[in-house]
């Protein structure tokens, strides 16, 4: 299985053109905000009543009882499929070692992996940024400590099996569009290596985007 040759600097850029596309400026322009409440007319306003109330249940035979008509294994069935999804079985990530391996080391994680969502994705990755570590080197995929820029988590989540290549240009995308909300100009690695800036800013900007992300349904 071929490793995916991508690069930091080739994901900001393509997670630039992207997030410049006319498709995708449709995507985020306006998610935020909710369908506007329809406007009540003055003829409905003046014949609306208010509801009358029920009557009450006749002695002895309580709302409940109806209950006594279902088939237990069909309230049964009908409570569980109340109950939420269990989640996913996520695999931890490799340790400190792993994080220094070639990834063609970690080629096997992919097998049998479906994609994800960006923001699932952008999950991994921040993961990989509080577990190995980030830096600030331009445009380097990892250091000798294993630590990962922005980018670079991204892109190893990727190798790690999660989310395909077009999941990671589409969670860099959402990563500009968090950084064009906060009033940041330009690329993921400029604003990465950027003066003063910490792993604590890193997971800041990757929480936002995740929250961004999740919140248009991606």
């Amino acid at each position: 299985m071929a490793t995916a040759v991508l690069t930091p600097e080739q994901l900001d850029g393509q997670a630039s053109r992207l997030h410049d596309s006319q498709a995708w400026q449709q995507i985020v322009t306006g998610w935020e905000h909710t369908v506007p409440e329809p406007a009540i007319g003055p003829a409905e306003s003046t014949s609306a009543r208010p509801a009358e109330p029920a009557d009450p249940p006749a002695a002895g035979h309580s709302d409940w009882r109806s209950l006594l008509s279902v088939p237990v294994d069909r309230l049964v069935d009908d409570a569980l499929r109340t109950l939420p999804a269990a989640p996913p079985h996520e695999r931890p990530l490799p340790g400190r070692l792993g994080a220094v391996l070639p990834d063609r080391v970690h080629l096997w994680r992919r097998v049998g992996q479906g994609d994800l969502r960006p923001s699932t994705h952008l999950g991994y990755a921040r993961q990989i940024l509080a577990e190995w570590g980030w830096q600030n080197t331009p445009y380097r995929l990892r250091n000798a400590r294993g630590a990962r820029c922005v980018c670079g988590a991204l892109i190893s989540a990727h190798r790690l099996g999660y989310g395909s290549l077009d999941t990671v240009d589409r969670a860099g995308a959402w990563l500009i569009t968090e950084l064009r909300a906060q009033g940041w100009p330009g690329l993921i690695g400029p604003w990465n290596r950027h003066g003063g800036r910490t792993a604590a800013d890193a997971l800041a900007l990757v929480d936002a985007t995740i929250r961004r992300a999740s919140l248009a349904g991606q």
